[in-house]
């Protein structure tokens, strides 16, 4: 047994000796890295950032990569190969099958000094507050201190893909630990901990969880020893219950007077995440029930029903999903819809078109009559544009996209306004700005024509709505309405009011957001990176209407896409300023709500973009003036509601 004993001992200690050599190593690299960035660390004047010279980083009983040899292990059961594996990198997980929405760029791009912090061995009871502005850190080790509780603010250092904590006396997790979902090492061994949170689920890239030398329950156990690691993390997403419901988003009110004899209308504007795109290995974070299609289509129907919009216009709908669940289900609540796919729709079979996602638009049909409808194919009316033959940038970038956008040209039933609604989505990727700019300025020149059209369009003769006589109105008091007014007319196109919603997948700093704004866009614009696209690229791009983004009134929102690895600002209400004021916006998500969830979709927010719901008020037409149109950036006097 001496010599068994013995054996032991010398093994333990090769493997100090091992470990020893490692930290020494990494200790040389850290004093460097401190020594350089001594200034950065001042905020914590009460704590040392070197590695301690006394105390290996890595001991014994604190592994990376093997099963820890932990003197506190109380496994009811044998060590089974999960146990055995649990502190080994778990298999990266594949890219393939993922969806265009694996799209999104980091959260910040810039570069930073120093992405590390060692506080190891420093005997610390708490940790600074001034740590969680460093939102860029990548790896932070807090290992062998005195720490026996973790404070919320953990969740704020979202970029972190190691985080050791081993060592300490900690008996409890925050749920906000659920925030880190760039965490491919999660180390806690040698703990107090019992039980987890079952947000620690949300860690959809964790490859190594260490949990040896913690009296955790039976239950964590059993699931650790009988299926691994892997499993655990899984179990705790489909169980977490999350955080409570979020407040409402608050109304914001822009136009308190009356509306007198202005005609306002809503808009509702939402990518609705297709669910084609709707996959685990995209949304890892996610769990399965919130991902479910049959959960989030009746979401999504409640949201739209509360809002209650007169126009009504969702990107990313498949075409079952619009003819078998919200047509016919919008249909009772008397609206009206138009649909086209994407242009890859065209060269498939039935079953497999049926499946492909494109824009959708309802609307009232007591308030408006569809007059017209279209769709712009950007790459097929890119191609057939005389001066964009022979450009190997056109057949290279953009023909290949299927990307659409579709018009509907409606009359306000009762008083005779009419209005262009353009309902569009670009394309997705961030290396191809230049794409998206050419899309737009194809939209806008498509627009500029369709409008020159419905200007000339002839007046309407009958616009009484028809209603079936079935009886369900027997008991209602019957509603005094005044009798439809003509169908106004518009000297100039640009007169026409006009709304343009959609997906962007462009920012505000971008030179499709340059374009709508200010009517017009230089050739050498940093977003067309050079590239050639006819006369697009020659003489720059113009555009006659006045438009404004509706959010920019506050500034524009935060984001109206919401991931871990991305948030922003892309989706977007244009409207006429000389035409249209806007009176109301829908304002932004619940922050504190925010603070427990990694990303949508949610439970309660079942797609990755935000709706945005913007209140119209036609402006009063003066014919012997033209109105001047506003560039401007928007006023800041408004109020919550």
């Amino acid at each position: 047994m001496s010599k068994q004993f013995g054996q032991q001992q010398q093994s333990q200690q090769n493997l100090q000796s091992h470990h020893q050599s490692q930290a020494h190593s990494q200790q040389q690299q850290q004093q460097s890295h401190h020594a350089q960035h001594q200034h950065h660390h001042d905020a914590f004047a009460s704590h040392s950032h070197n590695l301690s010279s006394s105390t290996p980083h890595f001991t014994p009983s604190h592994m990376q990569s093997q099963t820890p040899l932990s003197t506190h292990s109380q496994l009811s059961k044998p060590t089974s190969e999960h146990w055995q594996e649990q502190q080994r990198p778990g298999a990266k997980k594949t890219e393939e099958n993922k969806e265009e929405r694996g799209r999104r760029m980091p959260y910040h791009d810039e570069k930073h000094p120093f992405t590390a912090i060692d506080f190891g061995g420093q005997g610390l009871r708490a940790l600074a507050n001034n740590l969680f502005k460093y939102y860029f850190l990548e790896k932070l080790y807090v290992n062998q201190n005195k720490l026996n509780w973790l404070v919320p603010e953990i969740g704020m250092l979202r970029r972190l893909t190691f985080l050791d904590l081993s060592q300490n006396d900690l008996s409890s997790i925050p749920p906000e630990i659920g925030m880190l979902t760039n965490l491919r090492t999660l180390l806690l061994i040698d703990n107090n901990l019992v039980d987890l949170p079952s947000e620690l689920g949300y860690l959809y890239q964790l490859e190594t969880l260490g949990l040896e030398g913690n009296p955790l329950n039976e239950n964590i156990k059993d699931i650790i020893a009988e299926s691994g690691t892997g499993e655990l993390i899984r179990t705790l997403r489909e169980h977490a219950q999350g955080p409570e419901p979020p407040n409402e988003r608050d109304w914001i009110v822009l136009d308190e007077a009356p509306a007198g004899e202005q005609e306002r209308f809503m808009v509702y504007s939402h990518n609705i995440l297709c669910d084609k795109y709707t996959t685990e290995a995209q949304y890892g974070y996610a769990p399965s029930h919130a991902l479910l299609w049959e959960n989030r289509r009746e979401v999504l129907l409640g949201e739209i029903r509360q809002r209650r919009a007169d126009i009504i216009c969702l990107q990313e709908i498949d075409a079952e999903s619009f003819n078998e669940y919200f047509r016919p289900q919008l249909a009772h609540d008397d609206y009206r819809g138009m649909f086209w796919q994407k242009s890859r729709a065209h060269t498939m079979s039935e079953k497999n078109a049926k499946l492909v996602d494109g824009c959708a638009t309802f609307y009232n049909n007591t308030k408006y009559i569809l007059l017209d409808k279209q769709v712009v194919e950007f790459g097929r009316t890119a191609i057939n544009r005389p001066d964009m033959k022979g450009e190997h940038d056109i057949f290279n970038r953009v023909m290949t996209r299927d990307d659409i956008a579709t018009v509907a040209f409606l009359e306000s039933r009762q008083t005779g306004a009419r209005q262009m609604v353009v309902n569009l989505h670009l394309f997705w990727d961030p290396q191809f700005k230049d794409v998206k700019v050419v899309q737009v300025a194809i939209l806008l020149e498509q627009l500029n024509r369709l409008s020159r059209e419905y200007a000339k369009w002839p007046a309407l003769k009958d616009k009484e709505l028809f209603r079936y006589a079935n009886g369900d109105e027997v008991d209602e008091e019957p509603v005094e309405k005044a009798p439809p007014a003509p169908s106004q007319e518009y000297a100039s196109n640009t007169d026409i009011p006009l709304i343009i919603c959609g997906d962007f997948n462009s920012t505000s700093e971008s030179g499709v957001y340059d374009l709508l704004a200010h009517g017009s866009l230089s050739s050498s614009h940093d977003d067309l990176a050079g590239r050639k696209y006819g006369n697009f690229t020659k003489e720059g791009m113009t555009h006659p209407f006045s438009l404004k983004s509706s959010y920019s009134h506050i500034g524009e929102l935060e984001f109206t896409n919401y991931t871990p690895t991305f948030v922003g600002c892309i989706d977007y209400i244009w409207y006429s300023t000389n035409s249209l004021n806007v009176t109301g916006l829908l304002g932004e998500i619940d922050k504190q709500y925010l603070s427990r969830v990694p990303g949508f979709p949610h439970i309660y927010h079942p797609s990755d973009h935000i709706a945005l719901v913007a209140e119209f008020a036609v402006k009063v037409r003066k014919e012997s003036k033209r109105s001047e149109a506003d560039f401007g950036h928007g006023s800041n006097d408004h109020r919550h509601r």
